[in-house]
């Protein structure tokens, strides 16, 4: 069998009620063979990057530690995302969702291949990501990037904040 490591998922969604998928997302990963999610992060609200005509986003990170190879992980995260009615399509690349969950950061690994790149390509740029992950781990290195804490502090993608229970999402 092999060894754990250490996995983190960015958690996305601006439909069918956010905060409710999410909560139904983290528990769904707790669930996941050989995975145990070690820490899950606090929820923010950001604007779309797509369609400005679609509700705001709803994000938060879940930090795993798995013996499941990243390809297994991955295909178990579509799993989840299809079960929350998500679709995917070259046309919704920007498109509301009831549910968006990236493999961000598989241990130290860097992959490129049709199906998964890691990290995850985007993740250096987008501060709704960059936000939760700093909370979980302020100090890990993106490989190519640098540490999350820097990267978090010279983002320039849109600001975020953090979403209160209650509020609207």
């Amino acid at each position: 069998m092999r060894a754990p490591v250490s996995a983190y998922i960015g958690l996305g969604a601006n439909l069918n009620h956010p905060a409710a998928q999410l909560r139904a997302a983290f528990a769904e990963l707790a669930q996941l063979p050989d995975t145990r999610v070690t820490s899950q992060s606090r929820c923010y609200l950001s604007k779309p990057l797509g369609p400005k005509d679609q509700p705001d986003y709803l994000n938060a990170v879940a930090a795993l530690e798995t013996r499941l190879d990243p390809q297994a992980l991955m295909r178990h995260l579509l799993a989840i995302e299809a079960r929350h009615g998500r679709q995917r399509s070259p046309d919704s690349r920007w498109g509301a969702r009831s549910l968006d969950l990236d493999l961000l950061v598989y241990d130290a690994l860097v992959l490129q291949t049709s199906e998964l790149t890691l990290p995850h390509p985007e993740l250096h740029k987008r501060s709704f990501v960059l936000y939760p992950l700093a909370e979980l781990a302020p100090d890990l290195v993106i490989p190519g990037h640098g540490p999350v804490r820097v990267l978090r502090e010279h983002c320039s993608s849109p600001a975020i904040r953090l979403y209160e229970e209650g509020a609207h999402a």
